[in-house]
Protein backbone atom coordinates (compact mmCIF):
# COMPACT_ATOMS: atom_id res chain seq x y z
CA UNK A 1 0.00 0.00 0.00
CA UNK A 2 1.47 3.58 -0.93
CA UNK A 3 0.69 6.90 0.68
CA UNK A 4 1.61 10.07 0.89
CA UNK A 5 4.35 11.51 2.87
CA UNK A 6 3.79 13.95 5.82
CA UNK A 7 4.68 14.31 9.24
CA UNK A 8 7.54 11.51 9.88
CA UNK A 9 8.17 11.07 6.10
CA UNK A 10 11.56 10.80 5.21
CA UNK A 11 12.84 10.89 8.85
CA UNK A 12 15.34 8.33 9.77
CA UNK A 13 14.13 7.62 13.65
CA UNK A 14 11.02 9.18 15.18
CA UNK A 15 9.17 9.12 18.85
CA UNK A 16 5.83 8.78 19.52
CA UNK A 17 4.91 9.83 22.59
CA UNK A 18 2.77 10.80 25.29
CA UNK A 19 0.65 7.33 24.20
CA UNK A 20 -2.50 6.94 26.52
CA UNK A 21 -2.95 3.31 25.86
CA UNK A 22 -0.32 1.48 23.30
CA UNK A 23 -1.34 -2.20 21.88
CA UNK A 24 1.85 -3.86 20.85
CA UNK A 25 -0.02 -7.44 20.30
CA UNK A 26 3.24 -8.88 21.69
CA UNK A 27 3.16 -11.00 24.54
CA UNK A 28 6.00 -10.03 26.04
CA UNK A 29 5.32 -6.17 25.87
CA UNK A 30 1.47 -6.53 26.01
CA UNK A 31 -0.96 -3.58 26.52
CA UNK A 32 1.35 -0.48 27.81
CA UNK A 33 -0.31 2.78 29.67
CA UNK A 34 1.52 5.75 29.80
CA UNK A 35 3.72 5.04 26.80
CA UNK A 36 5.85 5.38 23.84
CA UNK A 37 7.14 4.12 20.49
CA UNK A 38 10.68 4.50 19.00
CA UNK A 39 10.93 3.76 15.07
CA UNK A 40 14.03 3.94 13.26
CA UNK A 41 14.07 3.34 9.26
CA UNK A 42 10.74 2.13 9.36
CA UNK A 43 10.73 -0.66 11.64
CA UNK A 44 9.86 -0.24 15.30
CA UNK A 45 13.19 -0.53 17.56
CA UNK A 46 11.45 0.20 21.29
CA UNK A 47 8.14 0.47 22.96
CA UNK A 48 7.41 0.64 26.52
CA UNK A 49 6.79 2.81 29.21
CA UNK A 50 6.84 6.79 28.41
CA UNK A 51 9.46 7.53 31.14
CA UNK A 52 11.82 4.94 30.05
CA UNK A 53 12.50 5.54 25.97
CA UNK A 54 15.87 6.44 24.73
CA UNK A 55 16.77 9.40 23.13
CA UNK A 56 17.84 10.59 20.28
CA UNK A 57 15.58 10.55 18.19
CA UNK A 58 15.16 13.14 15.26
CA UNK A 59 11.28 13.79 15.20
CA UNK A 60 8.94 13.38 18.14
CA UNK A 61 4.62 13.26 18.18
CA UNK A 62 2.86 14.10 21.13
CA UNK A 63 0.16 11.43 21.29
CA UNK A 64 -1.58 13.57 23.38
CA UNK A 65 -2.71 10.91 25.59
CA UNK A 66 -4.69 8.51 22.48
CA UNK A 67 -4.34 5.43 22.26
CA UNK A 68 -2.12 4.02 19.12
CA UNK A 69 -2.59 0.26 18.14
CA UNK A 70 -0.84 -1.55 14.92
CA UNK A 71 -2.07 -0.99 11.24
CA UNK A 72 -5.16 -3.04 10.31
CA UNK A 73 -4.32 -6.30 8.45
CA UNK A 74 -6.92 -6.74 6.10
CA UNK A 75 -6.59 -10.03 4.38
CA UNK A 76 -9.43 -11.01 2.57
CA UNK A 77 -10.59 -8.36 -0.29
CA UNK A 78 -12.02 -8.08 -3.90
CA UNK A 79 -10.85 -4.78 -5.05
CA UNK A 80 -10.21 -5.33 -9.01
CA UNK A 81 -13.77 -4.67 -10.51
CA UNK A 82 -15.86 -1.95 -12.97
CA UNK A 83 -18.90 -0.68 -11.57
CA UNK A 84 -21.22 -1.34 -8.83
CA UNK A 85 -24.13 -3.32 -7.55
CA UNK A 86 -26.55 -0.36 -5.21
CA UNK A 87 -29.40 -1.88 -6.80
CA UNK A 88 -28.62 -5.16 -5.93
CA UNK A 89 -28.31 -4.07 -2.47
CA UNK A 90 -31.27 -1.94 -2.31
CA UNK A 91 -33.01 -5.05 -3.75
CA UNK A 92 -31.91 -7.23 -0.75
CA UNK A 93 -32.80 -4.64 1.43
CA UNK A 94 -35.98 -5.02 0.50
CA UNK A 95 -36.39 -9.09 0.84
CA UNK A 96 -34.54 -10.77 -1.78
CA UNK A 97 -32.08 -13.62 -0.35
CA UNK A 98 -28.13 -13.43 -1.70
CA UNK A 99 -26.58 -16.39 -4.08
CA UNK A 100 -23.64 -15.89 -5.18
CA UNK A 101 -24.79 -15.02 -8.82
CA UNK A 102 -24.60 -11.28 -8.83
CA UNK A 103 -20.77 -11.63 -9.33
CA UNK A 104 -21.40 -12.14 -12.91
CA UNK A 105 -22.57 -8.48 -13.16
CA UNK A 106 -19.46 -7.60 -11.79
CA UNK A 107 -17.73 -9.43 -14.23
CA UNK A 108 -19.30 -8.04 -17.50
CA UNK A 109 -18.74 -4.27 -16.28
CA UNK A 110 -14.93 -5.49 -15.58
CA UNK A 111 -14.21 -6.92 -18.78
CA UNK A 112 -15.58 -3.78 -20.21
CA UNK A 113 -13.69 -1.61 -18.22
CA UNK A 114 -9.86 -0.67 -19.45
CA UNK A 115 -6.92 -0.70 -17.44
CA UNK A 116 -6.68 3.17 -16.02
CA UNK A 117 -10.48 2.25 -14.97
CA UNK A 118 -9.31 -0.46 -12.85
CA UNK A 119 -6.39 0.93 -11.45
CA UNK A 120 -8.07 4.05 -10.95
CA UNK A 121 -10.67 2.39 -8.60
CA UNK A 122 -7.98 0.00 -6.92
CA UNK A 123 -6.08 3.26 -5.94
CA UNK A 124 -9.20 4.76 -4.84
CA UNK A 125 -10.38 1.73 -2.30
CA UNK A 126 -6.42 1.53 -0.95
CA UNK A 127 -6.30 4.70 -0.22
CA UNK A 128 -9.75 4.94 1.70
CA UNK A 129 -8.98 1.80 3.41
CA UNK A 130 -5.58 3.61 4.26
CA UNK A 131 -7.41 6.52 5.84
CA UNK A 132 -9.39 3.98 7.64
CA UNK A 133 -5.81 2.60 9.13
CA UNK A 134 -5.49 -0.51 7.18
CA UNK A 135 -1.90 -0.40 6.51
CA UNK A 136 -1.49 -4.22 4.83
CA UNK A 137 -4.45 -5.57 2.59
CA UNK A 138 -5.10 -8.66 0.27
CA UNK A 139 -6.53 -7.91 -3.30
CA UNK A 140 -7.83 -10.62 -5.41
CA UNK A 141 -8.75 -11.52 -9.17
CA UNK A 142 -11.86 -13.45 -10.09
CA UNK A 143 -13.56 -10.42 -12.10
CA UNK A 144 -12.07 -11.09 -15.04
CA UNK A 145 -12.51 -15.00 -15.99
CA UNK A 146 -11.05 -15.18 -19.05
CA UNK A 147 -7.05 -15.60 -19.63
CA UNK A 148 -6.37 -12.16 -20.16
CA UNK A 149 -8.53 -10.71 -18.21
CA UNK A 150 -7.25 -12.56 -15.34
CA UNK A 151 -3.70 -11.01 -16.04
CA UNK A 152 -4.64 -7.80 -16.16
CA UNK A 153 -6.64 -8.13 -12.46
CA UNK A 154 -3.46 -9.72 -11.36
CA UNK A 155 -0.92 -7.05 -12.69
CA UNK A 156 -3.52 -4.05 -11.68
CA UNK A 157 -3.41 -5.76 -7.93
CA UNK A 158 0.18 -5.88 -7.86
CA UNK A 159 0.68 -2.71 -8.33
CA UNK A 160 -0.64 -1.81 -5.08
CA UNK A 161 -0.23 -4.45 -3.21
CA UNK A 162 2.21 -7.50 -2.69
CA UNK A 163 -0.48 -9.78 -1.11
CA UNK A 164 -1.97 -10.88 -4.44
CA UNK A 165 -4.66 -13.42 -4.73
CA UNK A 166 -5.52 -15.47 -7.98
CA UNK A 167 -9.22 -16.22 -7.99
CA UNK A 168 -9.91 -17.44 -11.10
CA UNK A 169 -12.52 -20.12 -9.60
CA UNK A 170 -14.79 -17.51 -8.42
CA UNK A 171 -17.91 -18.67 -10.50
CA UNK A 172 -18.30 -20.20 -13.39
CA UNK A 173 -18.72 -17.60 -16.34
CA UNK A 174 -21.99 -17.61 -18.36
CA UNK A 175 -19.97 -18.78 -21.70
CA UNK A 176 -19.47 -21.82 -19.67
CA UNK A 177 -22.92 -22.35 -18.24
CA UNK A 178 -23.70 -25.96 -17.76
CA UNK A 179 -20.10 -26.60 -18.94
CA UNK A 180 -18.24 -26.16 -15.19
CA UNK A 181 -15.92 -29.08 -15.42
CA UNK A 182 -14.36 -27.51 -18.77
CA UNK A 183 -14.07 -23.91 -16.76
CA UNK A 184 -12.14 -26.11 -13.97
CA UNK A 185 -10.37 -27.42 -16.50
CA UNK A 186 -9.39 -23.75 -17.88
CA UNK A 187 -8.52 -22.61 -14.43
CA UNK A 188 -6.27 -25.09 -13.52
CA UNK A 189 -4.26 -25.17 -16.85
CA UNK A 190 -4.14 -22.26 -19.23
CA UNK A 191 -5.47 -19.86 -17.21
CA UNK A 192 -3.18 -20.80 -14.00
CA UNK A 193 -0.16 -21.07 -16.20
CA UNK A 194 -0.54 -17.43 -16.88
CA UNK A 195 -1.50 -16.31 -13.73
CA UNK A 196 0.79 -17.77 -11.33
CA UNK A 197 3.69 -15.68 -12.16
CA UNK A 198 1.67 -12.65 -10.73
CA UNK A 199 0.17 -14.00 -7.74
CA UNK A 200 1.28 -15.24 -4.23
CA UNK A 201 -1.64 -17.08 -3.29
CA UNK A 202 -5.05 -18.84 -4.91
CA UNK A 203 -8.60 -19.09 -3.93
CA UNK A 204 -11.36 -20.64 -4.99
CA UNK A 205 -15.29 -20.05 -3.83
CA UNK A 206 -16.44 -23.27 -2.76
CA UNK A 207 -20.09 -23.02 -2.30
CA UNK A 208 -23.20 -24.03 -3.69
CA UNK A 209 -23.47 -22.04 -6.95
CA UNK A 210 -19.58 -21.77 -7.45
CA UNK A 211 -17.81 -24.68 -7.11
CA UNK A 212 -17.99 -28.18 -5.15
CA UNK A 213 -15.44 -29.93 -2.98
CA UNK A 214 -13.99 -32.04 -6.12
CA UNK A 215 -13.40 -29.12 -8.30
CA UNK A 216 -11.77 -26.78 -5.34
CA UNK A 217 -9.29 -29.43 -4.86
CA UNK A 218 -8.38 -30.03 -8.36
CA UNK A 219 -7.64 -26.09 -8.39
CA UNK A 220 -6.01 -25.78 -5.36
CA UNK A 221 -3.68 -29.06 -5.95
CA UNK A 222 -2.76 -27.31 -9.21
CA UNK A 223 -1.74 -23.84 -7.60
CA UNK A 224 0.31 -25.76 -5.07
CA UNK A 225 1.81 -27.31 -7.54
CA UNK A 226 2.57 -23.79 -9.31
CA UNK A 227 4.27 -22.33 -6.03
CA UNK A 228 0.89 -20.87 -5.12
CA UNK A 229 -0.25 -21.02 -1.51
CA UNK A 230 -4.02 -21.88 -0.90
CA UNK A 231 -6.85 -19.81 0.57
CA UNK A 232 -10.20 -21.40 0.23
CA UNK A 233 -13.86 -19.39 0.26
CA UNK A 234 -15.52 -21.69 2.44
CA UNK A 235 -19.22 -22.47 4.21
CA UNK A 236 -20.30 -18.77 3.78
CA UNK A 237 -23.91 -19.63 2.25
CA UNK A 238 -24.37 -23.41 3.74
CA UNK A 239 -21.93 -26.20 5.55
CA UNK A 240 -19.81 -27.88 2.75
CA UNK A 241 -16.21 -29.47 2.28
CA UNK A 242 -14.45 -26.02 1.75
CA UNK A 243 -13.08 -25.88 5.69
CA UNK A 244 -11.67 -29.33 5.49
CA UNK A 245 -10.51 -29.12 1.92
CA UNK A 246 -8.24 -25.93 3.46
CA UNK A 247 -7.05 -27.67 6.67
CA UNK A 248 -5.91 -30.96 4.51
CA UNK A 249 -4.26 -28.49 1.83
CA UNK A 250 -2.68 -26.50 4.55
CA UNK A 251 -4.22 -23.17 3.40
CA UNK A 252 -3.52 -19.88 4.71
CA UNK A 253 -7.04 -19.24 5.50
CA UNK A 254 -10.43 -20.55 5.47
CA UNK A 255 -12.70 -17.85 4.86
CA UNK A 256 -16.62 -16.49 6.02
CA UNK A 257 -17.12 -19.90 7.55
CA UNK A 258 -20.37 -18.77 8.61
CA UNK A 259 -21.85 -22.25 8.24
CA UNK A 260 -19.47 -25.06 10.41
CA UNK A 261 -20.17 -28.57 11.56
CA UNK A 262 -18.49 -29.39 14.68
CA UNK A 263 -15.91 -31.53 12.29
CA UNK A 264 -15.10 -28.45 10.41
CA UNK A 265 -14.14 -26.52 13.97
CA UNK A 266 -12.26 -29.65 15.34
CA UNK A 267 -10.58 -29.56 11.98
CA UNK A 268 -9.47 -25.75 12.42
CA UNK A 269 -8.58 -26.29 16.16
CA UNK A 270 -5.90 -29.05 15.09
CA UNK A 271 -4.40 -27.40 12.18
CA UNK A 272 -2.57 -24.40 11.29
CA UNK A 273 -5.14 -22.69 8.94
CA UNK A 274 -7.02 -19.37 10.26
CA UNK A 275 -10.48 -18.95 10.56
CA UNK A 276 -11.39 -15.12 8.61
CA UNK A 277 -14.63 -13.79 9.77
CA UNK A 278 -16.27 -11.63 7.38
CA UNK A 279 -19.20 -9.63 9.27
CA UNK A 280 -19.51 -7.06 6.37
CA UNK A 281 -20.38 -9.52 4.31
CA UNK A 282 -23.04 -10.30 6.84
CA UNK A 283 -24.46 -6.79 7.31
CA UNK A 284 -24.78 -6.70 3.72
CA UNK A 285 -26.56 -9.44 2.94
CA UNK A 286 -28.80 -9.30 6.23
CA UNK A 287 -27.31 -12.94 7.01
CA UNK A 288 -26.40 -14.91 10.05
CA UNK A 289 -23.09 -13.73 11.60
CA UNK A 290 -20.34 -16.33 11.74
CA UNK A 291 -20.25 -17.95 15.86
CA UNK A 292 -16.61 -16.61 16.47
CA UNK A 293 -17.31 -17.44 19.86
CA UNK A 294 -17.51 -21.06 19.41
CA UNK A 295 -14.32 -20.52 17.43
CA UNK A 296 -12.45 -18.69 19.90
CA UNK A 297 -13.58 -21.07 22.71
CA UNK A 298 -12.09 -24.12 20.40
CA UNK A 299 -8.91 -22.66 19.85
CA UNK A 300 -8.92 -21.60 16.41
CA UNK A 301 -6.81 -18.62 15.48
CA UNK A 302 -8.88 -15.89 14.35
CA UNK A 303 -8.99 -12.90 11.87
CA UNK A 304 -11.09 -10.35 10.32
CA UNK A 305 -10.94 -9.05 7.20
CA UNK A 306 -13.47 -6.78 4.98
CA UNK A 307 -14.35 -8.81 2.01
CA UNK A 308 -14.56 -5.43 0.02
CA UNK A 309 -16.45 -5.87 -2.83
CA UNK A 310 -18.90 -4.48 -5.10
CA UNK A 311 -21.84 -6.89 -4.33
CA UNK A 312 -21.88 -8.18 -1.16
CA UNK A 313 -19.36 -6.35 1.35
CA UNK A 314 -19.13 -3.15 -0.23
CA UNK A 315 -17.00 -1.29 2.82
CA UNK A 316 -12.83 -0.85 3.07
CA UNK A 317 -13.47 -0.13 7.14
CA UNK A 318 -12.15 -2.61 9.25
CA UNK A 319 -12.66 -0.65 12.23
CA UNK A 320 -16.45 -1.11 11.21
CA UNK A 321 -15.56 -4.93 10.55
CA UNK A 322 -14.33 -4.54 14.45
CA UNK A 323 -17.60 -3.08 15.67
CA UNK A 324 -19.90 -5.67 13.88
CA UNK A 325 -17.41 -8.60 15.45
CA UNK A 326 -18.03 -7.32 18.84
CA UNK A 327 -21.87 -6.73 18.69
CA UNK A 328 -22.92 -9.45 16.55
CA UNK A 329 -20.17 -12.22 17.05
CA UNK A 330 -19.60 -12.08 20.90
CA UNK A 331 -15.96 -11.04 20.73
CA UNK A 332 -14.54 -8.55 23.26
CA UNK A 333 -13.18 -5.71 21.63
CA UNK A 334 -9.28 -7.01 22.33
CA UNK A 335 -10.27 -9.96 20.67
CA UNK A 336 -11.55 -8.08 17.67
CA UNK A 337 -8.88 -5.78 17.80
CA UNK A 338 -6.42 -8.70 17.35
CA UNK A 339 -8.12 -10.80 15.32
CA UNK A 340 -7.43 -7.56 12.54
CA UNK A 341 -4.41 -7.02 12.92
CA UNK A 342 -2.21 -10.31 14.49
CA UNK A 343 -5.16 -12.58 12.83
CA UNK A 344 -4.67 -10.61 9.54
CA UNK A 345 -0.95 -11.24 9.90
CA UNK A 346 -1.32 -14.67 10.67
CA UNK A 347 -4.00 -15.46 7.61
CA UNK A 348 -1.18 -13.94 5.28
CA UNK A 349 1.78 -15.62 6.99
CA UNK A 350 3.23 -12.66 7.70
CA UNK A 351 5.35 -12.03 10.92
CA UNK A 352 6.46 -8.67 10.20
CA UNK A 353 3.02 -6.80 10.60
CA UNK A 354 -0.04 -7.05 12.68
CA UNK A 355 1.85 -5.92 15.86
CA UNK A 356 4.59 -3.07 17.09
CA UNK A 357 6.87 -5.65 19.11
CA UNK A 358 10.39 -4.42 18.26
CA UNK A 359 11.65 -5.77 14.59
CA UNK A 360 8.41 -5.48 13.38
CA UNK A 361 7.76 -3.09 10.59
CA UNK A 362 6.66 0.61 11.79
CA UNK A 363 3.06 0.17 10.74
CA UNK A 364 0.81 1.98 13.42
CA UNK A 365 -2.58 3.89 14.05
CA UNK A 366 -3.08 6.87 16.41
CA UNK A 367 -6.82 6.88 17.64
CA UNK A 368 -8.73 10.28 18.18
CA UNK A 369 -9.73 8.09 21.61
CA UNK A 370 -8.05 7.60 24.97
CA UNK A 371 -8.43 3.78 24.65
CA UNK A 372 -8.78 0.86 21.29
CA UNK A 373 -12.45 0.04 23.17
CA UNK A 374 -13.72 3.50 21.42
CA UNK A 375 -13.57 1.21 17.87
CA UNK A 376 -16.34 -0.82 19.13
CA UNK A 377 -17.73 1.31 21.29
CA UNK A 378 -18.38 4.45 19.16
CA UNK A 379 -18.71 2.80 15.99
CA UNK A 380 -19.45 4.76 12.37
CA UNK A 381 -16.75 7.67 14.31
CA UNK A 382 -13.73 8.19 12.59
CA UNK A 383 -11.46 7.73 14.75
CA UNK A 384 -8.42 7.16 12.88
CA UNK A 385 -6.50 10.16 13.44
CA UNK A 386 -3.15 9.45 11.94
CA UNK A 387 -1.40 6.15 10.26
CA UNK A 388 1.77 5.40 9.68
CA UNK A 389 3.21 2.44 7.25
CA UNK A 390 6.85 1.41 7.52
CA UNK A 391 7.55 4.85 9.59
CA UNK A 392 6.10 7.45 7.11
CA UNK A 393 3.04 8.95 7.79
CA UNK A 394 0.62 8.68 5.23
CA UNK A 395 -2.31 10.75 4.56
Amino acid sequence: MGGKGGSGAGVASLLVDGIGVLVTNDPEVGVVEGAALVVEDGVVVWAGERGTAPGGVEERVDAGGRAVVPGFVDSHAHLVFAGDRAEEFAARMAGRAYSAGGIRTTVAATREAGDGELAGNVGRLVDEAGRAGTTTIECKSGYGLTVADEVRSLRVAGGLTEEVTFLGAHVVPPEYAGRGDEYVDLVRGPMLEACAPHAKWIDVFCERGAFDGEQTRAILEAGVAKGLVPRVHAGQLEEGPGVRIAVELGAASADHVTHLSDADVDALASGDTVATLLPGAEFSTRSPYPDARRLLDAGVTVALASDCNPGSSYTTSMPFCVALAVREMRMTPDEALWAATMGGARALRRADVGHLAPGARADFVLLDAPSPIHLAYRPGVPLVSRVWRAGREVG
